[in-house]
């Protein structure tokens, strides 16, 4: 008899050769849509990074709506008023850790009109959870909702992963010069612990660099739209 089982989640080792650098930041406030002007900051800085499709920029993000204070509508015009706490993250390959340590330490960006000065990093190993959700995906031309999860179903399946429970949230349009780039939240779960880490590694869809198709831990089904745990 062949008997195998999958180890314990806790004595799992998480891979290193993808890591979320998580960069301190000196920025009061950023444009709510700021998706296309950060990664134009951080190219006019690092020209390479924009060669190089493994690297994706996570999206800044503040508080929710919450004690009587309103998460202003999305858009370039309104602001989003950030925390002590608020971090730059980038998903990158462990080989890239240092050149971009190296690269933006020190720098101050220009994102729509707000300065942003970068600190130290810190790197932060992928999740062990095994609900993922992402903010953005791009829809493409695949606008209607069932038309975008049969895509992803099929994506993810050219991946390895099997979708078990999907569930695509809000349409959201990120300004960029050519236009508007139609995203949806998609919350994946109940993924073996095999499928998350390598989605996580791989993203799924295009324009990782604007934030798109990046997965974070998410807190369950009931709460797509909600922010992901980082």
């Amino acid at each position: 008899m062949f008997w195998q089982e999958e180890p314990p989640v806790d004595q799992f080792q998480i891979p290193n050769d993808v890591v979320d650098l998580m960069f301190d930041i000196d920025c009061r406030e950023l444009p709510v849509d700021h998706a296309y002007t950060l990664a134009a900051a951080i190219v006019e800085a690092l020209p390479w990074v924009g060669d190089d499709l493994r690297i994706g920029v996570h999206a800044v993000h503040g508080a929710g709506s919450q004690n009587g204070w309103e998460r202003p509508e999305h858009g370039t015009a309104s602001r989003l008023i950030l925390s002590r706490r608020t971090r730059l993250t980038l998903r990158c390959p462990r080989e890239r850790q240092a050149d971009l340590e190296r690269g933006l330490t020190g720098l101050t960006l220009e994102i729509g009109g707000c300065p942003m000065r970068v600190g130290k990093a810190h790197p932060k190993p992928l999740s062990k959870q095994t609900t993922l959700g992402a903010r953005h995906v791009v829809i493409a031309d695949r606008g209607d909702e069932d038309a975008f999860l049969e895509w992803a179903a099929a994506e993810l399946r050219d991946m390895g992963i099997r979708v078990r429970k999907a569930l695509c949230g809000r349409s959201v349009a990120l300004a960029t010069p050519d236009g508007p780039l139609a995203t949806r939240s998609l919350m994946l779960a109940e993924l073996s612990l095999d499928e998350s880490l390598r989605l996580q590694q791989q993203g799924l869809g295009s324009h990782r660099a604007l934030g798109c198709g990046i997965f974070l831990p998410h807190k369950g089904i009931g709460a797509v739209t909600d922010r992901p745990t980082g």
